[in-house]
């Protein structure tokens, strides 16, 4: 972990509300883990607390880390303003990001995602992939319009849409697309990131899989694991976790969503 002031190198509009905002700094060296991520500090002396973004590309090689997030409040709207070279106060990397070294190449591994929760599993993606791994993906959107980053991910592995009004792919959430195409497949890692029926219905379907992990999304006030305004529950313990700190991917069946 390190706090640095990246620059902003480019920001551009992927849908009508979402974003993707490309920044430079030698954490991008640092972060070696999918599912990782950084805290920002928003350039407004109105807002105090830092906000947490999942990192969707990191690039060593060009010293470079991609955001991709969704404009909800005042803190995003502040930062979907930011021009071109920029500094963006940011610690990171944080958190425990995705396990993948357990699998070979000619492996195959699911990934399942739904809206905000996808840019981390683009990462994840792209890092299997030059595993060797064979990677199918199932992404939820509400509807057609909210869809980004579809080429980028078709060019990794399949691809099975779902939006909840059936405007695009199999109609209705992710859930009743997994009965419908995944009922007996077997793979040999799955990972998901999402809004929370979404992580509930992996969680149930792959609780007993031996690798299996969910990435949990969760306001946070330090993400450094001090302040305890993240914890969730273990699932058969009376153990909190800190999703910032212990998190935040876990193991299915590990903790109550």
């Amino acid at each position: 972990m390190q706090q640095e002031k990246l620059k902003v190198i480019k920001q551009r509009q992927l849908t009508a509300d979402v974003f993707e905002l490309t920044l430079k700094g030698a954490m991008a060296k640092a972060t070696t883990t999918a599912g990782q991520f950084v805290d920002v500090k928003i350039p407004d002396d109105r807002l105090l607390l830092r906000r947490p973004f999942g990192i969707a590309q990191i690039d060593p090689a060009t010293s470079q880390l991609r955001l991709i997030y969704r404009t909800v409040g005042q803190g995003t709207t502040v930062l979907s303003h930011i021009a071109s070279g920029a500094q963006l106060d940011t610690i990171g990397p944080l958190g425990h990001g995705f396990p993948t070294d357990f699998l070979q190449a000619g492996q195959r591994a699911l990934i399942i995602g739904g809206g905000t929760g996808i840019p981390p599993l683009y990462a994840l993606s792209r890092q299997l992939v030059t595993q060797g791994v064979t990677v199918t993906h199932a992404i939820g959107f509400g509807h057609r319009e909210q869809i980004f980053y579809e080429k980028e991910f078709r060019e990794l592995g399949t691809v099975h849409y779902a939006t909840d009004d059936g405007s695009y792919g199999f109609h209705g959430h992710i859930g009743l697309l997994l009965d419908a195409e995944f009922a007996t497949t077997e793979f040999d890692a799955v990972y998901a990131c999402g809004p929370r029926g979404l992580l509930m219905a992996v969680n149930n379907r792959y609780r007993t899989h031996p690798h299996a992990y969910i990435s949990l999304e969760s306001r946070m006030a330090c993400g450094v694991g001090e302040c305890y305004a993240c914890v969730v529950p273990a699932q058969n313990s009376t153990k909190l976790y800190k999703v910032c700190d212990d998190g935040p991917v876990f193991a299915t069946g590990e903790v109550e969503i």
